[in-house]
């Protein structure tokens, strides 16, 4: 089987690309998926349906037409990746792990213990909680290999 993973959260730091190569050098049988990482283009990702004036009706059309990627992509995964950055507040990430329990989607998430207590309820949800990418990969080892 090969398991499609969906990973979910900051943008700012490479743990996408450290997981990606973690299971490209054990060979894991796992495709990735993500949600457009690139911030200036996911924010602007509905001024195709116009300009607004207003920055709550820009990020209002932005975040339908994101969703459209996002929202597929959990629904095909087999498991989730939610990163949580020390950094920035990511709402999206929190939102995501939401529709990936919903939806009885497995996840995973990835955050260093300075934020345990503010993601208490979207930790106890997932199956895992890692602190490192290379935890994560010894984990999509386990369950794509054992």
């Amino acid at each position: 089987m090969n398991w499609t993973v969906y990973l979910s959260g900051e943008i700012h730091t490479d743990w996408r690309q450290q997981i990606k190569q973690g299971a490209e050098k054990l060979n894991l049988p796992v495709t990735f998926c993500s949600a457009v990482t690139d911030h200036d283009a996911s924010d602007a990702a509905g001024d195709v349906l116009g300009a607004e004036s207003n920055n709550f009706w820009r990020d209002h059309k932005s975040s339908k037409v994101n969703s459209i990627r996002t929202r597929s992509l959990i629904e095909r995964c087999d498991i989730g990746i939610v990163r949580f950055g020390d950094k920035y507040k990511q709402w999206n990430a929190a939102f995501d792990a939401g529709q990936l329990a919903a939806l009885g989607k497995p996840y995973i998430t990835l955050h260093d213990e300075s934020i345990i207590h503010p993601l208490k309820e979207v930790d106890a949800a997932a199956m895992g909680w890692a602190q490192t990418p290379e935890q994560v990969v010894e984990i999509l080892s386990y369950v794509t290999t054992a």
